[in-house]
């Protein structure tokens, strides 16, 4: 069934527009995964897109997710609370010094703790260190609903709006079969 999608284009044009938010957790730990692992980044996908409609890298094989992930231009940090994955950021490196935040939200039991405004903090100073003109996500209306609000609140700024009709299933895929939003 087709659903209108708003998707927002932020970026960021200098590292100086980023106002950080960084809580003093002694159990939060952010840490790159190094270690290219598909079942992992597929993990961290469905787990924190399962609810936002986050389908389009369901259906890469294990060799794909390797592909993508065996590239020096991606890099995925992932927030630990007390040893348990909170939350992830994946960046990718593009030509022209730019870097994309291609990926970058918390598993459900962690919203709204301050978990994410320091994620993505910590992931936007990771990303001026490799990008050298710009830092630019985008971000659409089957997100959560503090996705853009937290982008805006860390210094990116509006360059695009865009909807368009996307066909969605009737219910969001969640993080495993047989799941049901809100169960």
């Amino acid at each position: 069934m087709p659903v209108e999608v708003t998707t927002w284009y932020l970026e960021m044009l200098d590292p100086a527009q980023l106002r950080p938010k960084l809580i003093d957790h002694p159990q939060l730990e952010i840490r790159q995964a190094t270690v290219p692992c598909p079942e992992f980044s597929r993990f961290l996908y469905a787990s924190v897109g399962g609810a936002w409609y986050w389908c389009d890298r369901l259906g890469w094989s294990r060799d794909r997710w390797l592909a993508y992930l065996d590239r020096p231009q991606v890099e995925t940090w992932v927030a630990y609370l007390a040893g348990t994955p909170a939350g992830y950021i994946e960046l990718e490196a593009q030509p022209a010094a730019q870097v994309e935040i291609a990926y970058f939200g918390l598993l459900p039991q962690f919203v709204g703790q301050g978990l994410g405004g320091h994620l993505l903090t910590v992931g936007v100073q990771r990303a001026w260190q490799v990008a050298h003109r710009r830092v630019w996500v985008h971000t659409c209306s089957l997100d959560g609903p503090a996705a853009l609000k937290n982008y805006e609140a860390r210094g990116f700024s509006l360059y695009d709006t865009r909807t368009a009709p996307k066909d969605l299933p009737p219910q969001p895929p969640g993080p495993w079969p047989g799941w049901a939003a809100g169960a």
